[in-house]
């Protein structure tokens, strides 16, 4: 028998109503009798079932975050089910068969009430329990949990995200608070987010994510693009007419070195900073990136970058065989100048970290516009060092947050020594069983850190956080 495993919603009133009608005739025997005894004389319409009836029907305002968590959570291979206070549903229109779980087959659960005596035993009975005293950070920890050490948190779909546009492609996705920004990397999309969409909307944030300059449906330059150009790419976000002054930005790969830039140069702008993967590097206005690379053996895929429209055919030829080899989840790196994938087998086996519908949605994006504008982003090294230090430049004073993995073959975390030094309030978490796509092969973890650090950060008040000019 395979494992089987379910959250058990135990929320009458608070997420879901339920409608009593199993006990009705009892209940009403004995009203009418205590009417009786009391000498009261009821109504000639009155009757139990009519009361509850209008009780059902005033609860079944279902709390849209519940059916959400639930609907995602089935997707991910759980078993849900809404308990109805110990009522079962006997009348006529009571259909409740989507909501039968086979208890013999439940081997793991999560108990999630609102009744403090309830959840301590279920915790008594062995389960895991989450005790309902405010429903977004209940939703939150719930969102955050993975049952199992081999299921992944819920993730959302294409479908089930508010799309915006500008320049660069926003998605609105979910959830109200203060705003936090997520930023991708190469050769990725707004979607390498979707385990942390709805976990931070659950916590309580107003959660958007970009497809970045020149990825998806977001435009970009015909040649290699400028630095400030690049970083329209959240500059755009931040326009007045956003609605956004301020936001906490969080980054991956590329998206993590444009979220340090951002905290540099535009620090009014952001209210705090975090980065996956991707330290913060001291500038050298005056060397080369060229000169770097070399310096740094496990850079020199880059090199092979540079050139255009010779990584951009090899990585166009088969853009599923591109993505499985991509998104590899454990360690080691494609380093060759000769090609990224020389020496590997034609056929790919999908990667573990991608349902069949998560791969096609990438190669649906790199489809029609392929991976050059993309590439750009490595092509421009030389002229971003040059903007870069062309402007005034100090300390990162905002909150921020360096995560490091222990796996990742390329971002060690060694590299990321010394940002003490540069940014004085910075946190630090560590995941070491994990590689390079972070969000994806460690989807629960990730989840807990940035909550952790965006709900400590945001309780202290925001400061103006402007850099020194040195």
């Amino acid at each position: 028998m395979d494992e089987k495993r379910a959250v058990l919603f135990s929320f009458w009133g608070v997420a879901v109503s339920s409608r009593p009608h199993q006990m009705i005739p009892a209940l009403e025997a004995e009203c009418v009798t205590e009417a009786q005894v009391r000498g009261v004389t009821l109504p000639s319409d009155w009757s139990v079932r009519n009361v509850v009836e209008e009780l059902s029907k005033a609860m079944m305002d279902v709390q849209p975050a519940v059916w959400k968590m639930a609907a995602s959570l089935r997707r991910s291979g759980l078993l849900t089910a809404v308990l109805l206070d110990h009522w079962l549903d006997d009348g006529a229109d009571g259909d409740d068969r989507d909501n039968v779980i086979d208890v013999s087959v439940v081997l793991q659960a999560v108990w999630v009430d609102a009744d403090e005596d309830s959840v301590k035993a279920a915790r008594a009975a062995g389960m895991e329990a989450i005790l309902v005293e405010d429903l977004g950070d209940a939703l939150g920890k719930l969102g955050g949990f993975a049952v199992g050490a081999d299921a992944p948190p819920p993730s959302c779909s294409p479908d089930q995200v508010s799309h915006g546009y500008v320049a660069i492609r926003v998605k609105t996705c979910m959830g109200s608070g203060p705003p936090v920004l997520l930023c991708h990397g190469f050769p990725e999309s707004w979607y390498s987010w979707r385990y942390q969409i709805p976990a931070l909307a659950a916590a309580g944030f107003r959660v958007l994510a970009l497809d970045m300059k020149g990825y998806g449906e977001s435009t970009a330059p015909p040649g290699v693009f400028l630095c400030s150009v690049a970083l329209c790419s959240v500059t755009s976000v931040l326009h007045p007419s956003q609605a956004i002054p301020q936001v906490t930005l969080v980054g991956h790969d590329w998206g993590g070195a444009l979220v340090w830039s951002m905290a540099q140069f535009f620090p009014e702008r952001v209210r705090a900073a975090a980065s996956l993967n991707t330290p913060l590097f001291r500038a050298n206005p005056s060397s080369r990136s060229s000169d770097d690379l070399l310096a740094l053996p496990m850079f020199d895929y880059q090199i092979y970058f540079q050139k255009p429209g010779v990584a951009e055919a090899e990585l166009e030829k088969d853009l599923e065989r591109t993505f499985n080899i991509f998104f590899f989840s454990k360690n080691g790196s494609p380093s060759q100048h000769r090609g990224l994938f020389v020496g590997l087998p034609e056929q790919i086996p999908r990667s573990c970290l991608l349902t069949e519908a998560d791969l096609q949605f990438y190669v649906s994006q790199y489809r029609e516009r392929g991976f050059r504008s993309p590439l750009n982003w490595y092509r421009n090294k030389d002229v971003d060092r040059k903007w870069m230090g062309s402007r005034p430049l100090g300390k990162v004073l905002i909150p921020s947050l360096m995560v490091t993995t222990g796996k990742d073959p390329v971002l060690l975390p060694v590299l990321s020594q010394g940002m003490e030094d540069l940014i004085p309030n910075l946190s630090r978490g560590h995941i070491e069983e994990c590689g390079h796509w972070t969000q994806m092969e460690r989807p629960a973890e990730t989840n807990r850190i940035l909550i952790s650090w965006l709900k400590e950060t945001h309780k202290k008040p925001a400061g103006v956080g402007v850099a020194p000019k040195l």
